[in-house]
């Protein structure tokens, strides 16, 4: 309990100090970080595109099954479904993460 207390207090002693750092950001850094995770995005999109690409050009170099061939493709949507919902969930942590400062400095005053 003692433990809880201690970080507890910690936190509302953090969060206190935090309020000028939340009210001296302002929408352009927002918009900047968003513009950088959508551009990584992009990026990680193209390099997981290129290596599935390049996955199925080897198999044109060697002979492949069907059920092979099926199974890989299943593999790579697996992968694509995946990242899509990585980059969601960044982005998305990135919006809370801006509402919370947001909330910060709302309870704090500007």
């Amino acid at each position: 309990m003692r433990k809880y207390l201690i970080v507890m207090v910690a936190a509302m002693c953090l969060a206190i100090s935090l309020a000028p750092v939340a009210r001296a950001q302002n929408n352009a850094d927002w918009q900047t970080a968003r513009k950088q995770l959508k551009s990584q995005q992009k990026l990680e999109r193209h390099a997981l595109k290129i290596q599935q690409q390049n996955r199925k050009q080897s198999w044109h170099v060697r002979r492949v099954t069907s059920a092979e061939r099926d199974q890989a493709n299943h593999e790579m949507q697996r992968e694509r479904r995946d990242l899509k919902t990585r980059q969601k969930d960044a982005l998305q942590d990135l919006k809370d993460h801006q509402k919370s400062l947001d909330a910060i400095r709302r309870s704090y005053g500007r």
